[in-house]
């Protein structure tokens, strides 16, 4: 299976996920950028609100393509053990490696949500979209995340990941729903005709676009 584009992926994601629509105590959690193409377009064909998550990949100055791990913006960690071995990275090395990414993580905030905090994800059915994972380390800081955020059920809704991947989120959460996992796996892109770079312009575009959605349609749940 191929996408046309990360909006392609998004109208496919949402058949799958049909079962959810309208659902009052559902929310989409975008991972920005190319997450949130794919779940504008699953807020609209679900009738449910889009919201931003923030979390950064932690990568090695030398080695910009490696992502040793993640940090979240509610601060949850994940290292790549064996990426930050073979990095020879201490403790101390990937706390700077957080530290250095603490800046964007306030800078997509105040951007993205115009300073405001998460919206509470308390009993609710949290829906986890991005554009595809290729080692997971941005996923897997993210489910760390929902621990504390005390979400009723938590969904991974992926167009494409590696089946080793995708084995390894499946116990981590309530329903993973992949829509291809290639073998052999090469890249997220390679399974898209058009992956360019999102920008935060379109990034916000998108979430202005779900929210007047949102208030014009009665259907829409509310958050």
């Amino acid at each position: 299976m191929t996408f046309r584009d990360r909006a392609h992926a998004g109208v496919l994601l949402a058949k799958e996920l049909a079962i959810y629509r309208g659902d009052p105590n559902a929310v989409i959690l975008a991972l920005p950028r190319g997450g949130v193409v794919v779940g504008y377009e699953l807020s609209v064909a679900l009738h449910l609100p889009l919201e931003v998550f923030l979390t950064r990949k932690l990568r090695t100055v030398n080695n910009q393509d490696c992502a040793v791990g993640a940090v979240s913006e509610t601060g949850a960690l994940y290292v790549n053990q064996e990426a930050a071995d073979a990095c020879r990275l201490s403790g101390e090395d990937i706390q700077e490696l957080v530290l250095g990414e603490e800046g964007e993580l306030r800078r997509q905030r105040t951007l993205y949500r115009h300073g405001r905090p998460l919206t509470s994800l308390a009993n609710r059915t949290v829906i986890l979209v991005d554009d595809g994972i290729a080692t997971g380390a941005t996923l897997f800081a993210t489910i760390t995340s929902m621990e504390a955020l005390s979400p009723r059920r938590v969904i991974v809704a992926m167009p494409v990941a590696p089946s080793d991947t995708s084995s390894r989120i499946r116990p981590l959460v309530d329903q993973c729903v992949i829509l291809t996992t290639p073998e052999p796996f090469s890249s997220v892109g390679a399974l898209y005709a058009d992956f360019e770079p999102v920008t935060d312009e379109q990034v916000l575009a998108l979430l202005e676009a779900a929210h007047r959605e949102r208030a014009r349609s009665p259907s829409f749940s509310r958050t």
